[in-house]
């Protein structure tokens, strides 16, 4: 083997100090293919070296948390004898490189993620930040990641039903695809990783190993820079109909008595899906490198532990079982392969032409791993550097009427009807509701179902992390509310720039306390989640980092779904009601930013313990049937939540007093509408007028639609 450099061991995204952890974990030099292992397994998307000190703070229990982090996914208990697992993913840098392959791969990772611990998948949803419209790459990115998620999402059989898509000039270089999974398992039989039992085999089924993704994991690790299109080797290639089979065989499998331990190959593939489940079951592991079923001629034991090819899982079974487990595979057409055993040595060894290529302790590859308090600077040293402007005297609109058409048509706030006629959201014929506040999908063969609602608003986060936290989890409690759920747990997908600016450390640490003490008020525990950092390009001059995102995403229970609300006007004559007060400014506003082009002031508080009680209101009056209509205010305000509703139920509406700027356009939080028939009076609600005629705020709803449509159709077809 090829000796190794201080330029090998640089390319392999290790620093100086690290290599001098390896050099002591191993007490002599390694070999290439350990120097991979290391490289991969301690690269920030498999580690957290960075965040792991400050993940460990959030909250991640209750009573209905059945596993939180640490797991595939987060499993929570839902009711008779039944678990909703889910989990949220990044495939931030492929995406950016070949947006149709990084995007349905990010999907079918997920699936793995939810269907390896047991689930059904019944749901997919995602979360995309682009860049400028106007910029030159945009909109192949837009309709190569689009076109990837309908692709692989509709393909394998799951609804997509959810998500939200956002432009921002901070993404032109660095586009975000986070893909969210949710699965419905019986609570007493969940599958975990750790491998135990020695001398239990060790097998791997799904599609063969090729070259594809070797270093995609390390690659997720850096930021870009100006040969960006060059990474596109370690971008794997997906396929969803095999992926359909995995599904099959994997649940038909675990019907039986047959496996101790299950793992997707994600990241790091078969690296990351060996040393973890050897590391949880605290045993060792042991791999014939001769047995990996390989499509490729000549792959090296460095290539086939590196690879990222994907549709592939790993499995310790019990003794016996592998002739019954091999028959299912392939009834299904899948590999199935005995390529090892579980060992007692507490190390990886790997066998290659009957020699030993790698012998690694399993403790510095995984829990000893290097870890860092990277520095970062105080809030208040933060907002300096932000550079946020004050807001200053409050601009008056001259027009509401066609400032609320502008901000309809504006990318921000148009229909997003273009990106999700191209999902199947009704495969499985579960699906209850898509386009309102969040999905909802019933639970098979019951009266319940499962809402779900990924959020976050990055310009909140960049002019006060702990804020934008806050909001990012508020926002997703009060969403699932506003359909008559209870929420129940979030999962998380952590997207920030570089760690080692301490003002991007600043803003992970900022976000990460705000999440956490919205968690905690409003009993809203993380069950799982994933980070990703280096969202940077040199590529767009200067090292320019994303908006700091760290995107939740929020499921809850409705024990009734004929209780379920949607957000459509439905009734002429009922009367409107704003829930929450009016708004108190403009700050960081999106009628500021679109019509003044402005981007100032503070981002709007959010009241934890006013979220919470509006919630649990909002919820009672939808379960005794008191209201006809629930949108929750949020992006745009007021008015745009009024125009939201009327072309939801082509019903316009009739306003009891004029609106000033602030009351129409502002975004304090905790806010909701609701609409009421029969006269019937809200406490604590100011009445604000009625459902009635063909307009909003005297714009008719065929302008707003026509608006509302433009800006995707355009867009796409110019």
């Amino acid at each position: 083997m090829s000796e190794i450099t201080p330029d090998i061991v640089e390319a392999h995204g290790l620093n100086p100090e690290e290599y001098e952890r390896v050099l002591h974990a191993l007490d002599r030099e390694p070999n290439l293919v350990e120097l991979g292992i290391f490289s991969v397994m301690w690269s920030e998307h498999c580690s957290y070296k960075s965040s792991r000190f400050h993940l460990k703070k959030l909250p991640t229990e209750a009573p209905w948390v059945i596993c939180g982090p640490g797991e595939n996914a987060g499993v929570i208990d839902i009711g008779d004898g039944q678990a909703a697992i889910f989990k949220m993913e990044s495939h931030n840098h492929p995406s950016y490189i070949e947006p149709y392959q990084g995007a349905a791969t990010g999907v079918g990772g997920i699936l793995r993620d939810v269907f390896t611990m047991g689930a059904r998948p019944v749901a997919n949803l995602n979360a995309l930040r682009f860049g400028r419209p106007d910029h030159p790459k945009m909109q192949h990115l837009v309709k190569g990641v689009v076109a990837g998620i309908g692709g692989y999402g509709n393909c394998v059989g799951v609804p997509t039903v959810g998500g939200e898509t956002n432009f921002d000039p901070a993404y032109d270089g660095n586009i975000l695809v986070n893909a969210m999974t949710v699965g419905v398992a019986d609570a007493d039989k969940i599958f975990y990783s750790a491998a135990t039992g020695v001398g239990n085999p060790i097998v791997y089924v799904g599609s063969k190993t090729g070259r594809d993704g070797i270093h995609g994991a390390t690659m997720a690790s850096a930021d870009f820079d100006e040969d960006a299109d060059a990474k596109r080797p370690t971008v794997q290639v997906g396929d969803p109909f095999t992926e359909k089979l995995l599904i099959e065989a994997c649940l038909e499998l675990m019907a039986t008595d047959a496996i101790v331990a299950i793992q997707d190959m994600g990241a790091a593939g078969l690296t990351s899906s060996s040393v973890e489940m050897a590391t949880n079951g605290k045993t060792g592991i042991r791999l014939d490198m001769n047995k990996v079923p390989c499509r490729e001629e000549g792959m090296t034991p460095y290539e086939m532990m590196l690879s990222e090819s994907q549709e592939r899982m790993l499995m310790v079974l019990k003794p016996g079982k592998e002739a019954m487990a091999e028959a299912i595979f392939h009834k299904w057409e899948l590999d199935f392969a005995v390529i090892g055993e579980v060992t007692d040595t507490g190390h990886m060894v790997l066998e290659f032409d009957d020699e030993v290529v790698c012998d690694i302790p399993l403790g510095p590859l995984a829990e000893d791993a290097p870890q860092y308090e990277r520095p970062y600077v105080s809030q208040q040293e933060y907002k300096a550097w932000a550079q946020i402007k004050p807001l200053g005297e409050i601009p008056e609109s001259t027009n509401i009427g066609a400032d609320l058409l502008k901000l309809m048509a504006s990318p921000a706030l148009a229909s997003r009807r273009w990106i999700w006629e191209q999902y199947d959201s009704q495969v499985g014929a579960d699906t209850l509701q898509t386009g309102g506040d969040a999905a909802v999908v019933r639970v098979h063969g019951t009266q319940k179902a499962l809402a779900m609602s990924t959020d976050c608003t990055p310009r909140y986060c960049y002019a006060d992390p702990y804020e934008g936290g806050k909001q990012a989890v508020a926002e997703a409690y009060r969403n699932l509310c506003a359909v008559g759920a209870r929420p129940l747990a979030i999962t998380n997908c952590l997207n920030f720039g570089n760690p080692q600016r301490p003002e991007i450390m600043a803003q992970l640490v900022g976000c990460l306390e705000g999440m956490g003490d919205a968690c905690r008020a409003l009993d809203f525990p993380i069950v799982s989640g994933n980070v990703s950092l280096y969202n940077e390009s040199k590529a767009t001059g200067g090292g320019s980092a994303i908006l700091p995102t760290p995107a939740i995403g929020g499921v809850g229970i409705l024990e009734d779904s004929t209780r379920m609300m949607t957000m459509g006007f439905k009734n002429e004559g009922d009367e409107i009601w704003l829930f929450g007060g009016d708004a108190k400014d403009l700050g960081q506003s999106i009628w500021l930013r679109e019509i003044c082009g402005a981007v100032s002031g503070k981002p709007p508080v959010v009241d934890l313990e006013s979220e919470k009680q509006r919630g649990e209101r909002v919820r009672a009056l939808i379960e005794t049937g008191k209201v006809t209509a629930v949108h929750d205010i949020s992006d745009g305000g007021l008015l745009v939540a009024l125009a939201e509703m009327g072309l939801a139920g082509d019903l316009g509406c009739e306003l009891s007093t004029e609106l000033d700027t602030v009351q129409a356009f502002g975004e304090m939080q905790g806010r909701y509408v609701l609409t009421t028939s029969n006269g019937a009076a809200l406490e604590n609600a100011i009445l604000i007028g009625k459902v009635s005629g063909t307009a909003v705020a005297g714009i008719p709803l065929s302008d707003l639609r026509e608006a509302s449509d433009s800006f995707f159709r355009d867009w796409m077809e110019g």
